[in-house]
């Protein structure tokens, strides 16, 4: 197997121990987008009319909704389990680190921050000068190519495909795994994850550790690290 030199982790789920960080806005205002998350999981929908029917909903509840508000909804959020272990170990190794996420870059950018990654990629939304959200912003992470972000990451990077390890926990962040990468599945929690994992032959952990994923990774657990 080549040697690893990079590492790309999805986010929510992840490296963040929550379920998704749109959801997480959605339970602050008291709103649920279950019709439209269908139909954007059945790509009917872009990502930025996704994002639109969202803002759409949570101003339903409050007219103006400020960057702060929406950092609130992330206050509880913690790290996953053996995140911060893990990216440290992988920096010590010379690893490079990356979070290619669809998620909200308030939250993502955060994280990245907390984990000192070597580059990161989300999507949000744009704020007046006073803080205002005045809508989404156009799509940096297309939920459902990802790749083309982890393509952009190994080019920049002059890293060869087979040199890089994405990690995710659904079905489209099987998209991370550009032709000749590898792809760990995480902690599937989401309908359909596990057969998606399954059906792409690619390891699978069920965890909420993220230790385990060293294992698939390097063929030794973590536990001999350090």
């Amino acid at each position: 197997m080549p040697e690893v030199r990079a590492v790309v982790f999805d986010c929510d789920g992840v490296l963040a121990d929550n379920g998704s960080s749109w959801q997480n806005i959605h339970d602050y205002f008291g709103t649920e987008n279950k019709e439209m998350l269908a139909r954007f999981l059945r790509k009917e929908v872009t990502d930025e009319e996704f994002v639109a029917d969202d803002v759409r909903l949570w101003k339903s509840v409050q007219e103006k909704i400020h960057r702060d508000d929406i950092m609130r909804c992330y206050s509880g959020v913690k790290l996953m389990q053996g995140a911060r272990e893990v990216v440290e170990e992988l920096h010590s190794r010379s690893i490079m680190v990356a979070i290619v996420s669809s998620g909200v870059d308030l939250l993502v950018g955060t994280i990245a921050q907390m984990l000192k990654v070597d580059d990161w990629a989300a999507n949000g939304f744009e704020f007046n000068e006073e803080g205002w959200m005045i809508g989404g912003m156009p799509t940096i992470v297309n939920s459902h190519d990802k790749g083309q972000m982890v393509e952009k990451f190994a080019r920049i990077n002059q890293l060869d495909p087979s040199t890089i390890v994405s990690v995710g926990d659904s079905g489209p962040d099987l998209s991370m795994m550009i032709e000749g990468s590898s792809f760990v599945g995480f902690n599937p929690i989401r309908a359909g994850a596990k057969d998606a994992f399954t059906k792409a032959g690619v390891p699978v952990i069920e965890s909420r550790d993220l230790r385990e994923i060293w294992n698939p990774i390097f063929g030794e657990d973590f536990s001999n690290q350090g």
